[in-house]
């Protein structure tokens, strides 16, 4: 891959502000394997090999097992996911991919079913942020750790 740009030391502060993001995240109370799982869908459907390396490990550790991780991109066809992470994982792919459909009702409906307001806005977070790490990662071509 080719040398590109280093955003961390060119634009601080644009890095600072994401961050800002994932302290909202921490101190919003979500579940933390629930929002590892949020992270490596959206990562898988954008294609960010930093980021997914980064956060199934992060899932690891914070108790995710292998086989949930491994059918992550198949969550349909399986009963390992709940209810509520299968609605925040469908509300994870619909706004991942808002410029082919925006957000559908009965998507958003699920999530709104299984989270209070606070909780979705936290899950709303949740998907900007990952989406904003992995456009970040994904043009930089960011080596992995």
């Amino acid at each position: 891959m080719s040398k590109r740009i280093n955003l961390f030391q060119v634009a601080p502060d644009a890095f600072k502000a994401i961050r800002g993001l994932e302290a909202f995240m921490t101190a919003s109370g979500m579940d933390r394997g629930l929002y590892e799982l949020i992270k490596i869908r959206a990562s898988q459907i954008n294609g960010c090999a930093y980021c997914l390396n980064m956060h199934t490990r992060d899932a690891r550790k914070a108790g995710e097992t292998e086989e949930r991780i491994y059918l992550l991109n198949a969550w349909r066809e399986t009963d390992l996911y709940t209810e509520k992470e299968r609605a925040a994982l469908a509300f994870t792919e619909a706004l991942t991919r808002v410029a082919d459909h925006h957000v559908p009702d009965e998507v958003y409906d699920a999530a709104a079913a299984q989270f209070s307001e606070k909780e979705l806005a936290a899950l709303i977070m949740a998907v900007v942020a990952i989406n904003s790490w992995n456009r970040t990662q994904i043009v930089t071509e960011a080596p992995l750790d």
